[in-house]
Order: C-alpha cells, then structure tokens, then sequence
C-alpha cells in the first residue's frame, strides 16, 4: 500500500480509469466541496453505499440523495481530508467533518443547531476508475451528541439517561424471568 497526497482534485472531471487514491481523493474532493453530482458520477450504477451509523446506499442517486439530504442539513459541512492510503483496488480515507445542524430535516429529525464534530474512516473499493463499494465508519454517537439527540458525554442529562436505561433493562429482564418460568 501507498499513502497518496491530497492535492486538489477537479469534481466537475471524474476520472475514467483513475487509481484508487485518484477516485477516492475525486470523491472526497466532492464532498469538501458539498457537490453530491460530482458524487455521484464516480459511483458504478450497482455500487454500495454502507454507512455504518445510518444505512446502506445502492446506486449513485441513492448516495446522491443522503448526500443531499446531509448537505441540506449541515449547510456549513466542513471535510478534511487527513490521509489516503490506497493499493490497487482499495482505498482507505481518514478525514474530519464538522458542521452545524442548521438545515433542512436530516433522517426526520429537525435542525437544533448543534455543532457535530466527527472523525471518520472510508474503505471504498474502486475498479474500472468507478466506487464499487464504500463502508464508511464514525462515531454514531458522537453525531447523536452533536445534533443534540443524545445528552453531551459525562453531563447529569447523560447519567439520567443511563440510569433510565438500565432501569428498563433490569425490568425487562425481570419480566423475562417470569415468563421463563
């Protein structure tokens, strides 16, 4: 494996045979650049989107549509590419986003302008210059934090929560008990 630079990358020009580090450094220079057709056209017409914290994506207007959607909602999306590592059919993206959720709706749920700071990890599996398959990876609860769904980490309106949860939990499992017997 090689770790590729980031230099600036045309969106509007999707390679046609590119490397894996050409396509994923194409793709990432898109979502910097908050342009879900630029997007889109690296994906193969069966590509996959998983997106672990969210769902699975299939074809490039599906992708295109989250993006949409994401972009909607965090209008000030933020991404940083900090590392490619690439071989000859895989690439591997570090990057940072950030962002206030200001928007439109995102997932159903309504704009509380909160600040969502992620870290997150892509393996997107590229042949023929075109994104067969992406796994992308963060911090699910992170996101849930920023956009104000769960409590900030460590704060009394956590603590609550969990301590909800394990109430229910515990009754749950007391309820299950006695249906056992």
């Amino acid at each position: 494996m090689t770790d590729a630079a980031t230099p600036a990358t045309d969106v509007t020009a999707p390679p046609s045979s590119g490397t894996p580090a050409e396509v994923a450094s194409a793709y990432f220079a898109g979502v910097a650049a908050r342009d879900p057709d630029a997007m889109a056209a690296l994906w193969a017409d069966d590509g996959v989107e998983d997106i672990v914290p969210v769902g699975i994506f299939r074809g490039p207007e599906e992708v295109r549509a989250f993006f949409v959607e994401l972009f909607g909602a965090v209008p000030d999306a933020e991404t940083v590419v900090e590392q490619v590592v690439a071989d000859e059919g895989t690439a591997v993206v570090k990057y940072r986003m950030n962002g206030t959720f200001t928007g439109s709706p995102l997932m159903g749920l309504e704009a509380t302008g909160g600040r969502i700071e992620l870290r997150g990890a892509d393996i997107l599996e590229i042949s023929g210059g075109l994104i067969r398959r992406n796994t992308a990876y963060y911090d699910g609860m992170a996101m849930g934090r920023g956009i104000g769904l769960l409590p900030p980490q460590d704060s009394g309106a956590e603590k609550v929560l969990f301590s909800a949860f394990n109430a229910v939990t515990k009754v749950r499992s007391t309820v299950r008990d006695q249906m056992d017997r």
